[in-house]
């Protein structure tokens, strides 16, 4: 494995790693709010807060107008799709516990992503299912049994 890749998988790791401390963060605010959805708002507040200000200090240029039309339609439902990770982990995180929802979280990711690989769906590059990545997410619904029996 050449830096860049190690450097690659290490990011994922750490980010990985975010979600259930995230996760707990958003629960905790949930609490003080009385409000799940309240709690996921002020969590996209920040986040975006901190992202504008990532870009500005890169100084990123603002796309053309023309670049946004004509992208998919649904390249803009990123936000939703994120917006109901983090609802969903806020009403979730008290009622299993940071194992068992991401495990489960897991299973789900691994389960999308093989089928979005099989398909070349979303810009992903085509890779076949096979009897190794069915197995592997097998074997994730199994952890998932696991952790929440044991």
């Amino acid at each position: 494995m050449n830096p860049a890749e190690l450097g690659m998988i290490l990011m994922a790791i750490a980010a990985g790693a975010m979600m259930p401390i995230q996760a707990g963060v958003n629960s905790t605010l949930a609490l003080q709010t009385h409000s799940s959805t309240m709690a996921a708002m002020i969590s996209f507040v920040v986040g975006s807060i901190a992202l504008a200000g990532v870009v500005m200090a890169m100084r990123l240029p603002i796309p053309a107008m023309g670049a946004l039309k004509v992208a998919p339609w649904w390249s803009w439902t990123g936000g939703l799709l994120g917006a109901f990770f983090v609802a969903a982990s806020v009403i979730l995180v008290p009622k299993l516990g940071a194992a068992t929802m991401m495990a489960t979280f897991l299973a789900g990711q691994l389960t999308a992503s093989v089928i979005l690989d099989h398909f070349g769906w979303a810009t992903f590059p085509q890779h076949d299912l096979s009897p190794g990545r069915v197995a592997g997410v097998l074997l994730l619904f199994a952890g998932v049994y696991l952790i929440r029996r044991y």
